[in-house]
């Protein structure tokens, strides 16, 4: 009996594919790697070695045309190396659509911080991606392109509508949470996870599950803020203000979303903060919780959470693809919003992280999802 396949295409091959790449020839032979760092071994039916590389795009002159097991290791990516044995996948990186892709300021900063545009390439038409994802049969295509990337990341939805591939959108461009875009999905009948992928133990979902605990402890939340500061492209990227409006609004939501009362906009700060460049992939979080317990007396809670950042995204994103391929068997269209929920920061239906794992499950099951208390 033939094993199961899941096809996957990738636009962006930074740091984030990069740990995705490494984590599934990691975890290619099991053993005892697989009680460590995944939710599911086995999801759906699909495990790790399950999951093949066949298509990608990015626009750097140091990825393009490169296979994407070297891609991945090439400047200006700084993430962890966890798996230096990453065997060819056979796919060889294309020029992507540059659009709206790479911010001016990125050309003030030395090449290996930064981006090497590879000028002297075409850039590829809407049809000759949709080509692409048909002839390699890629079932999912991942978003990771830089944010404020929001004409390309279009670009890139459309492709996947075309070519009926499901689409994961990992960044804070509004694709599935946007009634428009979700309802084009929905009418094609192709599958859509987004927006803007939840790490596995980052500063959103650890911010949103102290939010939970206080509502849930009686306690009233009066202040808050998360600040962040990395040292990759994406730290780097926003730095450009104008380019964190969405990246502000989905963080800041995934954490009122949870709250037991609406927070004022002056009481709630959630965001990237700064660029420390010798911070390289790691990123550090520091969050504040100010509020008030029994008889109104005051309490404060003060957290310093360190992490590599993609890597945190890579053990979410592997699970992503496998739930949207699961859909993709199903022939369920439009965003599956179980996994969204659980999965990202601005899905199309907020929960809290309780109520989104167990429907999540059920997903995962084939079960009708139980009633949710909706946000």
């Amino acid at each position: 009996m033939m094993e199961p396949q899941i096809n996957i295409a990738i636009a962006g091959i930074g740091n984030c594919a990069s740990s995705l790449v490494q984590g599934i020839a990691y975890y290619q032979n099991g053993g005892s790697n697989e009680q460590i760092g995944l939710m599911h071994w086995d999801l759906g039916g699909y495990r790790p070695r399950h999951l093949q590389v066949v298509a990608a795009w990015d626009v750097d002159a140091r990825k393009v045309g490169r296979d994407v097991n070297e891609a991945i290791f090439a400047q200006p990516n700084n993430t962890q190396v966890f798996c230096d044995h990453v065997p060819p996948t056979g796919a060889v990186v294309r020029m992507g659509k540059r659009l709206d892709g790479v911010a001016p300021h990125m050309a003030d900063y030395p090449a290996e911080r930064s981006f090497m545009l590879a000028d002297g390439q075409r850039e590829p038409s809407q049809e000759e991606v949709v080509r692409v994802l048909r002839e390699t049969n890629a079932h999912v295509l991942m978003n990771y392109l830089p944010v404020g990337s929001q004409q390309a990341t279009e670009f890139y939805a459309e492709c996947a509508l075309e070519a009926g591939v499901a689409f994961v959108n990992c960044i804070p461009v509004f694709i599935a949470s946007d009634e428009t875009w979700a309802k084009r999905f929905r009418d094609k009948g192709v599958p859509i996870i987004g927006d803007d992928i939840k790490a596995q133990l980052g500063a959103t979902i650890v911010h949103r599950v102290l939010t939970d605990l206080f509502a849930k402890r009686g306690v009233r939340l009066d202040r808050t803020y998360q600040l962040n500061t990395g040292g990759n492209t994406d730290f780097l990227n926003m730095l450009e203000r104008s380019r964190l409006k969405q990246k502000k609004e989905s963080k800041t939501e995934a954490v009122q979303a949870v709250a037991e009362r609406r927070l004022e906009d002056e009481n709630i700060h959630v965001g990237p903060s700064d660029y420390v460049a010798w911070q390289k992939d790691n990123k550090v979080c520091f969050l504040r919780m100010e509020g008030r317990m029994f008889g109104d007396v005051p309490l404060n809670l003060e957290l310093r959470l360190s992490v590599e950042d993609s890597p945190n995204s890579a053990g979410v994103a592997i699970d992503m693809i496998r739930c949207a391929k699961l859909a993709l068997d199903r022939g369920e269209g439009g965003p599956v919003e179980a996994p969204a929920a659980f999965f990202c920061k601005h899905p199309p239906q907020q929960m809290t992280d309780d109520e989104a794992h167990i429907a999540t499950e059920a997903f995962i099951l084939g079960e009708p999802a139980p009633k949710s208390r909706v946000h």
